[in-house]
């Protein structure tokens, strides 16, 4: 077990570059894979989740190479990926595992998906219902939901699901079988996931479209598909690992930060709502609308120290910020006044039950939280100190806490600290820089 200690930080100054975007960087692998011709992606991250998906995709036939910086993806084609020799190690990635079982289900041959102790406990009921009712041959070895999954060879048709969840991996997983199938599949969530799957297919010439209703619900739809093309792929830095520098320069006072080249993709941005809520001094420059060669917005963001206020967070600006809750609630617990969050049951079900462990280790650090059965309220105003932080092995309760740690009286010990290596192997080294 690693260990990382930190100490309270004043005024933090400086401009950073975050890593790529670990979600787009997942499926500009895969993408690029079953495209015809060849695939180059800047800012790729180098995180273990992203290596596993690369490792899986060269078990199957794929050639990825690296050159100055980029990766090349030597796609093969819809139909170009060979059968593994053994099974296919997805690590910690329960991103490469659902996105790929959608993709696995249309190919001709057979294969078994499998990961560490933590992924193979996670559900994958919500992705073998929609694929199985496309005539997906998917199961799960042990009969428990979880990896490991055997995914055989079926014939795939078009269906219309409506997901009982607003989840991004579930969504992809139905529309990226739904390549392969003989009509059209489309997918209802009750309020819009990231849609980085829809922007990126676009681009490389699926015919796939998207609309929001009334209701807040959401509707993707994609045809098969005979091909799909390589792309010249930008990856825009990761607005879940800025969150965290996002924090500290609201936190510490007499901190200003610039965080460079952002993605601030709406389905992703919720936390700069939540910010802005919250009465952060947050200012964006460079703003882009959109980089045609990945189909994301982008800016650079500068943030500067504020006294923050609670407030409510929940509805369908959960989706959008569901990754960054517990460095959230870290902000929350400096704040003054209550902050709610609710309608947030997916946190029980990512790398570790995140209710429980930010409920945990806040109180380790003397806040003021009580666990909801579907979020938390934060009583913000008190003191933080100094505490030893259970990361669980989650690397998003390892950063919000090293953030935590910045804040609080006292030293502060992350432990399992090597857990951030899945999502910001630089983590702790770009916090010593500023």
């Amino acid at each position: 077990m690693s260990v990382k200690s930190i100490y309270p930080r004043t005024g933090l100054k400086g401009e950073i570059t975050i890593p790529g975007d670990k979600s787009i960087s997942h499926r500009s692998i895969m993408f690029g894979a079953i495209a015809r011709g060849t695939t180059k992606i800047t800012n790729f991250l180098k995180g273990a989740d992203c290596l596993s998906t690369i490792a899986c995709f060269r078990s199957m036939g794929i050639r990825i190479t690296e050159d100055t910086g980029s990766i090349i993806v030597h796609g093969q084609g819809l139909r170009g990926l060979s059968a593994p020799r053994g099974t296919l190690d997805v690590g910690n990635s329960g991103t490469t595992t659902r996105l790929m079982s959608g993709i696995l289900s249309g190919q001709s041959f057979s294969s078994v998906m499998s990961g560490d102790e933590s992924l193979n406990s996670r559900p994958m009921g919500r992705i073998i219902k929609p694929l199985t009712a496309m005539g997906a041959q998917i199961a799960s070895v042990h009969g428990n939901n979880c990896a490991p999954l055997k995914i055989t060879p079926g014939k795939l048709h078009g269906i219309h699901y409506q997901s009982p969840v607003a989840s991004a991996q579930v969504k992809s997983a139905v529309l990226l079988a739904g390549l392969y199938a003989d009509g059209e599949t489309s997918v209802t969530e009750p309020a819009l996931s990231r849609n980085h799957t829809e922007l990126m297919l676009r681009s490389f010439g699926a015919d796939i479209s998207s609309k929001l209703h009334e209701d807040g619900s959401a509707t993707a739809r994609i045809q098969p598909c005979r091909e799909l093309y390589g792309q010249m792929i930008q990856v825009p830095g990761d607005i879940s690992s800025a969150a965290y520098f996002i924090a500290s320069g609201l936190l510490i006072p007499g901190s200003e930060l610039l965080i460079r080249n952002v993605g601030t993709n709406p389905t992703r941005a919720g936390i700069l709502k939540v910010c802005e809520a919250m009465g952060a001094d947050i200012t964006y420059l460079n703003s882009k609308n959109t980089d045609s060669r990945a189909g994301e917005p982008t800016a650079d963001i500068l943030v500067r120290y504020s006294r923050l206020h609670g407030t409510v967070i929940g509805g369908s600006l959960i989706p959008a910020l569901i990754d960054e809750i517990p460095v959230i609630a870290v902000m929350a617990a400096c704040a003054n006044g209550t902050t709610v969050i609710k309608d947030a049951a997916e946190l029980k079900v990512k790398e570790t039950n995140r209710i429980d462990t930010v409920t945990e280790n806040l109180r380790a650090m003397g806040a003021d939280i009580t666990p909801t059965d579907d979020g938390m309220i934060i009583e913000g105003g008190t003191d933080l100190r100094g505490a030893r932080i259970k990361s669980r092995l989650d690397h998003r309760i390892a950063m919000a806490f090293a953030i935590a740690g910045l804040i609080a009286g006292g030293e502060t010990v992350i432990e399992d600290s090597q857990c951030v290596d899945v999502s910001y192997p630089e983590f702790f080294a770009t916090l010593n820089s500023i």
